[in-house]
């Protein structure tokens, strides 16, 4: 039998990385593939959305 992958999820509610899906999807951001990469999960966020609007500010 293979297990599965481990997921880790940022909880947005309580600001903590959990182990797979345990809290509502409303405030998961994930899934990452390491716990520290789901710590830094608003950083990553934060970075991809300001890449976006400037994407789409080149675009015009």
């Amino acid at each position: 039998m293979t297990a599965e992958p481990t997921e880790y999820w940022f909880n947005t509610k309580t600001n903590s990385v959990e182990v797979g899906k345990q809290s509502a999807a409303i405030y998961r951001i994930g899934p990452f593939a390491t716990r520290e990469e789901a710590q830094a999960a608003l950083e990553i966020v934060r970075d991809r959305s300001a890449q976006w609007l400037a994407n789409d500010e080149s675009e015009d």
